[in-house]
């Protein structure tokens, strides 16, 4: 079984919610019920915290997770977790949003598969339909169109596909599908990604996986169960608390 890396990109200066990968959730930091979830995925064989920040590292000490120093100036996780992994021999790296705290082990395992197996995907990651309408219309929730096969056509943050007749009902099958963040890269892909700039469509909608699209990259986006909220910003943080509860994750104390 080829080797794959488990990278969880950690900075402190998120635009939305600055420090949020050490906001507590039901006493815990974010980052905590990442590691917890990233650590049940089989197929890593190992998992690391990338991050430009001491607290963060300090943190995923206490955690008893390795901690790479990366530049503060990157402009994307991915490339973050290139630098963190530079010198490490491995056939793929599995890129772990620290703002999902309930991603799910499986789809980590599932993405790891896809980029080590034979298909030629240079990339896979995952999305899962939008229920609720009201998140359609926010930005920090990233929506994608794939082809039958898989393949990503586009990310945005604006409404995907656009509905041009608003009489006319959806179609029976899911439209909208909310784009889960997790990657999964063949390195030498990863390589060659973060070797080139930031190209327009990124810097606009400040979304790293539109370089890969823009290189010519075959992206397999599977279908997945909703891994609960993520946390984007402040806001977000209750909900994220009342689904780790429901998910059975938080111990009570008596």
């Amino acid at each position: 079984m080829r080797s794959v890396l488990g990278v969880i990109p950690a900075r402190w200066g998120s635009t939305r919610f600055p420090g949020k990968i050490l906001h507590p959730l039901c006493g815990r930091p974010l980052l905590a019920w990442v590691v917890d979830r990233a650590r049940e995925a089989r197929r890593l064989s190992s998992l690391l915290v990338a991050t430009d920040d001491s607290r963060i590292a300090a943190v995923a000490a206490e955690l008893g997770l390795e901690a790479v120093m990366t530049s503060p100036d990157h402009p994307s996780g991915t490339d973050r977790v290139a630098e963190a992994i530079r010198g490490r021999s491995a056939a793929g790296v599995v890129n772990i949003q620290g703002d999902e705290p309930l991603v799910d082990p499986s789809l980590i395992n599932r993405l790891a598969d896809l980029i080590t197996g034979s298909d030629g995907w240079d990339m896979a990651t995952a999305a899962t339909p939008i229920q609720d309408p009201r998140l359609l219309a926010n930005p920090s929730v990233v929506k994608v169109v794939f082809a039958a096969d898989g393949t990503a056509l586009y990310f945005s943050r604006a409404v995907i596909p656009h509905q041009r007749d608003r009489q006319d009902p959806l179609p029976p099958e899911p439209v909208y599908f909310r784009h889960i963040g997790l990657y999964a890269y063949r390195t030498e892909f990863l390589t060659r990604l973060v070797a080139a700039p930031p190209c327009a469509t990124e810097r606009v909608e400040k979304l790293e996986q539109l370089r890969a699209l823009h290189l010519g990259a075959r992206i397999c986006v599977v279908t997945a169960e909703s891994q609960g909220p993520g946390v984007d910003t402040p806001e977000d943080a209750p909900a994220a608390e009342a689904a780790l509860r429901a998910a059975g994750r938080v111990k009570e104390n008596p």
